[in-house]
Formats: structure tokens, sequence, C-alpha cells
């Protein structure tokens, strides 16, 4: 894939192991991975016209080669519903960053639509030392954070073991719809499981891939957050 490559060539001639978000979620569109819809504004103003076209609310991020964790500093605000708390939350996440590290790179703000809430579920790769690349699946929140409830696959996978991974997670049955939480979209689980099993079979140079949290609906996917660490 020509954007991949493309993108990961420029990452190792700037020196960086990591890729921007911006640039982690340009490698899940290509590969057929579902994303929250994003521009990249480097001005207020750009900030302000990117969010009325993308429609409120939205989820202002930091973009920086030197800010991994945007949580901590401070370099992320969501669910802003009108241009003027998009332009004073574009200021806000500048002061924070600069306050955090005053020589930090900026790229710019990541501008990105509010994906409504559903189920989470969180898709990984790991790049084992002896088997290669393995996939990771489980549902978010504290089912993965406090409960462990994951399954993992060596790569390649193919389509049964997609949807055997999707069975085998223990909550399993919030993911077939209970009481009043409806049915996720199962077949949208497995096609980004394929395509994740696809990307990091094509590119060796992925240490570690993390997509979390993925909202699930009743039809159709959106990742939210796209990490890519490279070799």
């Amino acid at each position: 894939m020509k954007e991949t490559s493309r993108v990961l060539s420029q990452a190792y001639k700037e020196g960086r192991k990591s890729l921007l978000e911006t640039e982690a979620k340009t490698v899940c569109i290509e590969y057929g991975i579902p994303v929250t819809k994003f521009e990249l504004a480097k001005s207020e103003v750009e900030a302000v016209r990117f969010a009325d076209e993308l429609g409120y609310p939205v989820v202002l991020k930091i973009v920086s080669p030197d800010i991994v964790h945007k949580s901590d500093v401070g370099g992320v605000v969501v669910d802003l519903k009108d241009a003027s708390s998009v332009g004073n939350a574009y200021n806000q996440i500048l002061n924070n960053v600069k306050q955090h590290d005053a020589k930090a790179r900026i790229t710019g703000m990541l501008i990105q639509e509010m994906a409504p809430s559903s189920t989470e579920v969180i898709v990984g790769a790991l790049k084992d030392p002896q088997f290669g690349p393995a996939i990771m699946f489980g549902l978010g929140g504290i089912f993965v954070e406090v409960l462990k409830d994951v399954t993992f696959r060596i790569a390649p996978i193919t389509e049964d073991e997609a949807c055997e991974m999707i069975s085998e997670v223990k909550a399993y049955p919030l993911l077939k719809g209970y009481r009043n939480t409806p049915p996720a979209d199962l077949e949208a689980i497995a096609k980004i499981l394929l395509n994740t099993s696809r990307l990091v079979t094509d590119h060796s140079e992925i240490k570690e891939l993390d997509l979390n949290p993925i909202m699930v609906y009743e039809k159709g996917a959106k990742t939210v957050d796209a990490r890519i660490i490279l070799e």
C-alpha cells in the first residue's frame, strides 16, 4: 500500500519510532479500518472551520511527535458543541502543552467527530520475537483494564479465526446483545481484525498497534484512537 509505505518512510526519515495519530489513522483508512472523521488544523481559524464542516460535537487533540500520552498533559478536549468552545479549547490545549514541555514540536491540532457512545472494543497487535505479529481482541473499559478479558492469534489470521477470537472473550454475551444493550456488528469487528492482521503482516516494521477504543454499533464501527509504534 503506497500511502502506508510513504507514512512509515517519513517517520523513519524524521527519526521517529511512533506515528502521529493523523498518520496512524491514514494507515487505518488505507487498510479498510474505519476511523472517526478527522482533519489536521494548523491554526485556530482552521480548527473552527474544520469543526463546522465535520459537524458538532467534536474532539480536539494535540498532534506532536513529542507528546505520546495526550490526556496526561491536557492535550485532549472532548464534546465541543460550538465554534466558540473549539477556539477556546484550541488555545487551552496549546497552553497546557507549552507548560508541560516548552520545546515540544507541534504539528497541529486533530479535529475529529465525537463518536456516539456504544459498545467499546479494543484491537491490537504486538510483535513477538519468536512468532512474529500477534493480533489481540477484547472488550474495552473494565474488561481489558481489570479483567484482562482478551484473546490472541498469530498473524495472519483467517476469517474463521477472527470469529473465534470474538466469541472467546468472556464478555461475548454483551456483544450479542444483553438487556438494554443492542447487539454489536460482529461482521464489522471481524473485518477490522482481518484488516489489522493484513496490515501488520504486510509491514514487519510495525512493532505495536493499538486501536482503542473502537465504538461498535448495530451497524458498523469507528476507531476513536489509533497508535502505531515502529521497530
